[in-house]
């Protein structure tokens, strides 16, 4: 299930990807991505490219995958799972019909927010 989810979502970022972002899987293992984000416009990111990881589970969409970030931000701690609502911390809060593309953008916004993470 997870495979041909992902696959899917491969093609609609290659096909219309979000602004500031990009995300591409491992090529050994699709259960495995990359993705990096661009700071935010008139915050203190702004100008920074920051480099992340999302690893999902086989049951994805059904269970969030976890949610790393490999940049040093000043926001969240670096190569942890980080504690989003959209992340495998929070399984409760996780909705399926998310995406790759909705929780780059969901860590992109966290990281200008105040939220505690």
């Amino acid at each position: 299930m997870a495979t041909a989810r992902l696959r899917k979502e491969l093609m609609a970022l290659q096909k219309d990807p979000p602004p500031g972002v990009i995300a591409e899987p491992d090529e050994s293992n699709i259960l495995k991505w990359h993705y990096a984000v661009r700071g935010p416009a008139g915050t203190a990111f702004e100008g920074g490219v920051y480099i992340g990881k999302l690893i999902f589970p086989n049951e994805y969409p059904m269970k969030p995958p976890s949610i790393m970030m490999l940049t040093p931000s000043g926001r969240f701690k670096v190569n942890t799972r980080l504690c989003l609502s959209m992340s495998d911390f929070h399984p409760e809060s996780w909705n399926p019909m998310w995406s790759v593309a909705t929780i780059i953008q969901g860590v992109q916004s966290f990281m200008v927010s105040d939220e505690l993470t």
